[in-house]
Parts: structure tokens; C-alpha cells; sequence
């Protein structure tokens, strides 16, 4: 019997509990952004939540057709202030209908009974494994492969006779029940599956579940036992994806857990060493290390985006918050941001690979719906890309396209990749351009504007919530994609395409202000009370169109725009928000407070496993919103937030350590990324920056500010040259 002893490296931040977690939510989450697990305990049994990204419920909403599927026919209604049959059309069936929608895959269990409750459990950040130990010296260790859709588990110095056990999720419609409240999430026997069998062969359990049509999915375990030790392997795999459980199980016991956990141990070394922080304050330290962590296990360059629950569905018994679907409103966005600063391009493909592969979903909804040419994005949608209806304000706005554009822009800004200009970013932004050109009017004073305009999620889904006047959410997104429209075509010497959105940006209104010069949501709506999604402040943070850097006027916008948020408080904020505005603050350079924030968020609006839980779970009064549904796009908007205390860029200058505390005099980080594509290494000690080093990845020209005295610097470099401003 070979060792399956792994030898683990612990960390600081390592999240360690005396007892497994009592509720699937608060699990230890292991995952490859393929497949997921939580490990927690539920009953008397060691229970691990097992997940795929692309088990998916995929019937048609049927109700997103016909001869109203037209938003003219939404517009028609508006003008004739007779909004309820938009409502029942777009928005009742996704509260009601429980798919289309994401779906657990099972459980597998471990009886507790004869083993007793363990005495530790721990999450080895740097190993991306768990471990759970007993006082009698039983230890089990267990992790998900990093690029194999398999999970490994081995328990050593084992003297009770268990097995592992596939519990399915119940869903068998003998009874009809549970809430059609997509928040908390409908009863999966609503779906209508006949409820599948699982087969056991010796050491062999195989869960076949078929779906909706001719979709099925399957879960697979296979174990050795050898005195004291038992291993195994589970697997699980969706019939659309061309892979099977039952191989892969048997792929991963003939290449041995001890190769698997190698080759495991090289992608996150790996992905370890791309970047780092250390920070003073051990609360941001240990949550900013386990966003990460997350980030890695949650997507990969050929992997689907991060949904709001990536890889860890819920396992009550029903289907996940909001259907664990595709929120384009903020959520898949904020969950890419630490993907550029943080160096991680490779992964944040996952996003962009998936979006450039279902232009042709996008530009069929655009044809259908907004009756365009060009292409624009559902706000809300499923794994292949098809919208789902909902508020449609924001579930099928009419700019969310040019939101999800920012990301091919930034990739190119931060990867300085001419190829990925010319093949991807340059044609996404001109289809959304082209798009956006063809929905919006010109009036008679030569004004470029919508009809009608929305702002998520202010008015929820009324008829208020279409505005007369463009809100500042809208307009700001117009901006931007023509904005980059020209200046993507530039780089690319297409004279006459850029001087075309040139002359369209200029056709657009100025941003709207009240009286104190606060961005306003629309003309005659200031931010007046408590709300939880930013969208007014969009041209600030994250499009960057008014930035501090051009000068007083933007400055005072900036002030006035961030003292109504804090002048009306955070009483209808969620978790995200206070990620948010800790990037908001960070890009005003008030390192105090957006530390502040971030500490808010990890220690009141987080479950112990670190998952963001959508209130405040304290009790502190953080916000009236109390409720947990776990999302994770406040979770990597954290991570976002203390890169931009640490390294700006975004105005083609870098700053090292723009945003961050008086009071944080050692502080550093290592191959953090600037646009450009420039890796910056920095170390603050007794107040003082004693390293700053620069590798150019391209080449190209380095625009940075001094930090002895304030001046830009700047240097020509060559492709793979280092530069060292300050030397420890």
C-alpha cells in the first residue's frame, strides 16, 4: 500500500475551526472552477457538496418569444403607462418558472457515527486542501485536482469500517413544494426529474441523473481500503461536455493520488507566485489571501465565467440563489476585477473566452429583442448565453453590452497584446458600438440619447424605473464604448472608424449633477436615499471617465458624489457595496477609509469560510439587510479593492501605494500589474519605500511617480527588461 500521506505547507491565513461547519453555506470550498466541493457536516455524517459548472437546467423560457418579444412592443407600454403586461410577459416567469437554471450535482457522505465529531479543521491556502483531524488520530485529507475534473480523498490511521456514500439531491416530484422565491430558492422537485438511482459495484458508486430533455449528469466514486487507510476518487461530469465521471475516476486511480497531488501542487505553486501582498492589518491579510484562493479555484482560461455561486451550489435541497445564473448587472464584472491588477489575465479569459464564444447567442437576442444590428449582452442569462428574462430594466438592459466590453478593453490595456487587440477586444467593442449607435436617437438639438433609460436596480421592476431623462448609468456606458471604440481603432490605424465614434461620443449630454455637484441617477433623481448598487457613479469607478488625475472639476465630483453616499449611509447597502466603495475611496486616494471599508465587509458581511453572505450577518447594524444568500462578486470586488490601495494605473501612471493607511508604515507586494503590461514590485518599511522594481513584459513606454518626490518619471524599455527606481 503506497503512502497517502500529503505533505501540506500551513499559512497565516489558513482557516482553521475546532468543528466541520453545521450548514453547506459556511463548508470548506475546494474547487477548479470545472468541478466544486464544500466539505461540512450535516447530521452525523461528513458530508462534501459536490458540484459541476455546467449542470444546467437549459429549457426555453418560453415566455421570451412571440410577436411582443420586441422591446418597441416594452416602449409602446411605457408610453402608455399600462407596464403590467411587460411585467407578467418578462419578469412574473422568472420568479415563477424554477428554469431554466443551474442545479447541484450530490453528496458524498462519511459516517460520523463510530468516528466522532474531529477536533480540527483546516484549509491549506498555499496546498488547496483540507484537512480534518481526529483526536484518536485519524486524519483525513482531501482536495480537488487543480486542472482534472476529479476530487481526491484519504483517510489514514483509520480503524472504523466506513465507505463513502452518494447522496442524491431530492428530486422526485411526488409532492409539489417549496417557495417560488428565487432568492431563497424554489424546491428542486419543481423541476420534474424522475429521481435518479445510484448503482454500487464493490468499491464502485455510479449516480446517473437525467434532466430536462436529453440532458443527464453523473457522479462516480471509486475506493481502496488497505488496513488503516482508505482513498478514493469522485468525479462528476455533465452529458454536454464530452467527459466521463466513470473514466476520469479511473484515469485518476491509475495515475495514483501521489501524482495527482504533485501535479496539483505545480498549478497552484504557480498561481501563488503570479502575485502577493502583505499588508499589516491581519484582518484584510487573511480575507485577501482567501479571496484569491477562491478566485483560483473558481476560474480558469478555458473554464465558464464565474457565476454567482461558481462551483459551490447550494445543497438544501433546492435550486441556488437567483438560480446561480449569470447576473450582467454588477455581479460577473465586479468578480473579474482582481484579474488585472492582481496578474491574472490568464484566468480572467474564462470570462472573455465565453463571451467571444456566444456572439452569435448575443447578436440573435440583439435582432430578436432590440431589433439592432451589431450585439448586446442579456443582463441576465444561462450558461450558453440565452437571456432569462426578470426585471428587464436590468436583465435585458440596453447597455449592459458595453459594461462586459470594458473587460476586453482592459485585458488589452493591461496585457499590452496586439493580437488579442486586433482578433478580440476591437471587434467585441465594435459590435456593441455598431449596436449602440443603431438603439439610440438623435433629437433635434443634435443630443444623442435613449427613449427611455434605466439605472440598476433603482424602482426595482416599475414602471418608474424607466426613466425620460438618460440616467447617468446609461449615458456613462455610452461614453465609454465609444470612447474605446475610437481609441481601440486608433491603435489600430482605422483612421475614419475612430473619427466616426469620435463624432458620436460628442453627440451625448454631459453627466447629470444636483445642486452640490453629486452625479445624480437621472435629471430630477439625486441619490437621495440608501442604495445598494452604485450605478449612478459608474463614470467614476469602474469606467474611470471622471478621474481625480483630470483636475479640480472632476475632483469636486468625485467629493460630492462620495459624501451622498456617506451623507445617506449604508442602510440598503449589501456586502458588494462596501467592496465597491472601498475601490471608489481608493481611487480618491483615502486610504483610511477604504481600509475601513474592507475590514466592514470581511468582518460583518462574511460566513466563516469567508464567502460574501449578500447582509449583514453581525448584527452590528451594518445594514437593514440581514439575509444570506452567498454570491461571490463582493468577495473578489474585496480583493480589487486592496490592489488599488496598493498599485494604480488605470490613467497610463503608475502609483505605487496611492491609497493606503497612515498608519500602514510596513507594508508590500510582489508582481502586481500595470497597464502597459508591467509587473511592479514594491516595499514600504518604517514609512519609507526602500524597493521599487519594474519588469516590462512588452516593452514600451513607463510613466511612474516618484515616490521620493512626486515626479513622474519615465523610462523607454525593452520587452523583458527590469528596472530597478529604488533597490533594497
Amino acid at each position: 500500500m503506497a503512502d497517502t500521506n500529503l505533505d501540506v505547507k500551513p499559512s497565516k491565513e489558513d482557516l482553521v475551526f475546532p468543528v466541520l461547519a453545521q450548514s453547506w453555506d459556511e463548508g470548506i470550498p475546494l474547487g477548479n472552477a470545472n468541478v466544486g466541493a464544500l466539505v461540512w457536516q450535516k447530521g452525523s455524517a461528513l458530508r462534501f457538496s459536490l458540484d459541476c459548472t455546467d449542470l444546467w437546467d437549459l429549457r426555453p423560457a418560453d415566455n421570451l418569444s412571440g410577436d411582443n418579444y420586441r422591446f418597441a412592443w416594452v416602449k409602446e407600454q411605457i408610453r402608455k403607462k399600462d407596464y403590467l403586461p411587460v411585467q407578467q410577459k418578462f419578469d412574473h416567469p422568472y420568479d415563477r418558472e424554477p428554469a431554466p437554471s443551474k442545479i447541484p450535482g450530490a453528496a458524498l457522505e462519511f459516517s460520523l457515527e463510530k468516528l466522532g465529531a474531529p477536533h480540527q479543521v483546516r484549509l491549506y491556502l498555499n496546498n488547496a486542501l483540507c484537512e480534518t483531524t481526529w483526536e484518536n488520530g485519524t486524519c483525513l485529507q482531501t482536495f480537488i485536482h487543480a486542472t482534472k475534473p476529479v476530487g481526491w480523498f484519504a483517510f489514514t490511521n483509520l480503524k472504523p469500517d466506513i465507505v463513502p456514500v452518494i447522496v442524491p439531491p431530492v428530486y422526485a416530484n411526488d409532492t409539489e413544494g417549496g417557495t417560488s422565491d428565487p432568492v431563497t430558492g424554489q424546491d428542486l422537485r419543481r423541476l420534474g426529474y424522475e429521481q435518479g438511482k445510484v448503482e454500487q459495484n464493490g468499491n464502485r458508486l455510479v449516480y446517473h441523473q437525467k434532466g430536462y430533455d436529453d440532458f443527464y449528469y453523473d457522479v462516480v466514486v471509486e475506493w481502496k481500503r488497505s488496513g488503516k487507510t482508505l482513498y478514493g476518487v469522485w468525479s462528476v461530469t455533465a452529458s454536454h461536455s464530452g467527459v466521463s465521471a466513470a473514466l476520469e475516476v479511473a484515469d485518476a486511480l491509475q495515475r495514483g493520488l501521489k501524482k495527482d497531488y504533485k501535479t496539483h501542487l505545480d498549478y497552484w505553486q504557480k498561481f501563488w507566485k503570479q502575485s502577493s501582498v502583505a499588508l499589516p492589518n491581519s484582518v484584510l491579510q487573511k480575507q485577501y489571501r482567501n479571496e484569491m484562493y477562491k478566485f483560483g479555484s473558481a476560474t480558469r482560461e478555458h473554464s465558464c465565467p464565474i457565476s454567482l455561486q461558481a462551483v459551490w451550489t447550494a445543497d438544501n435541497g433546492k435550486l441556488p440563489p437567483w438560480k446561480g445564473d449569470y447576473h450582467h448587472d454588477l455581479n460577473t464584472q465586479l468578480s473579474y476585477w482582481p484579474a488585472y491588477t492582481g496578474n491574472y489575465l490568464s484566468e480572467g479569459l474564462g470570462y472573455l473566452n465565453t463571451l467571444w464564444k456566444q456572439r452569435d447567442v448575443y447578436k440573435r437576442y440583439t435582432r430578436q429583442y432590440f431589433e439592432a444590428d451589431g450585439m448586446n449582452v442579456p443582463g441576465v442569462c444561462t450558461l450558453t448565453g440565452e437571456p432569462m428574462g426578470g426585471w428587464i430594466q436590468y436583465a435585458m438592459s440596453q447597455t449592459v453590452g458595453a459594461w462586459l466590453a470594458q473587460h476586453f478593453y482592459l485585458h488589452w490595456k493591461y496585457s499590452a497584446d496586439s493580437d488579442f487587440l486586433r482578433d478580440r477586444a476591437y471587434p467585441f467593442i465594435r459590435d456593441v458600438a455598431v449596436y449602440m449607435e443603431q438603439i439610440s436617437i438623435v433629437d433635434a438639438n443634435g443630443v444623442r440619447k435613449l427613449e427611455f433609460s434605466s439605472s440598476p436596480e433603482i424602482y426595482d421592476n416599475s414602471l418608474q424605473a424607466w426613466f425620460p431623462d438618460m440616467t447617468n448609468y446609461d449615458l456613462s456606458l455610452m461614453h465609454f464604448i465609444f470612447k474605446v471604440a475610437a481609441e481601440t481603432a486608433e491603435a489600430q490605424g482605422f483612421t475614419d472608424e475612430s473619427q466616426h465614434w469620435k463624432l458620436l461620443k460628442a453627440q451625448l449630454p454631459s453627466y447629470d449633477l444636483d445642486g452640490e455637484g453629486a452625479l445624480t441617477f437621472a435629471k430630477g433623481y439625486p441619490y437621495n436615499s440608501s442604495h445598494r448598487h452604485f450605478s449612478h457613479a459608474l463614470a467614476f469607478h469602474p469606467l474611470g471617465l471622471i478621474d481625480w488625475s483630470n483636475g479640480e472639476q472632476s475632483q469636486q465630483i468625485i467629493k460630492a458624489t462620495l459624501k451622498k453616499l456617506e451623507d445617506y449611509g449604508p442602510d440598503y447597502w449589501t456586502g458588494y457595496s462596501y467592496s465597491w466603495y472601498a475601490n471608489m475611496k481608493a481611487r480618491a486616494f483615502d486610504g483610511d477609509a477604504a481600509a475601513k471599508a474592507l475590514h466592514t465587509f470581511a468582518e460583518n458581511f462574511c460566513l466563516k469560510n469567508t464567502f460574501h453572505a449578500n447582509g449583514d450577518q453581525s448584527g452590528t447594524g451594518k445594514s437593514k439587510f440581514t439575509y444570506r444568500p452567498f454570491t461571490l462578486e463582493g468577495n473578489f470586488a474585496f480583493a480589487s479593492g486592496v490592489q488599488e490601495m496598493l498599485l494604480q494605473s488605470h490613467t497610463g501612471v503608475v502609483r505605487v501605494f496611492p491609497a493606503i493607511p497612515q498608519s500602514w508604515q510596513n507594508v508590500s507586494f510582489e508582481n502586481l500589474r500595470a497597464v502597459g503590461a508591467f509587473l511592479v514590485s514594491a516595499e514600504k518599511k518604517n514609512g519609507k519605500v526602500i524597493k521599487l522594481h519594474v519588469l516590462s513584459e512588452k516593452g514600451g513606454q513607463l510613466k511612474i511617480i516618484s515616490p521620493a518626490d512626486g515626479s513622474v518619471l519615465t523610462y523607454e524599455t525593452k520587452p523583458g527588461e527590469r528596472i530597478e527606481i529604488i533597490r533594497n
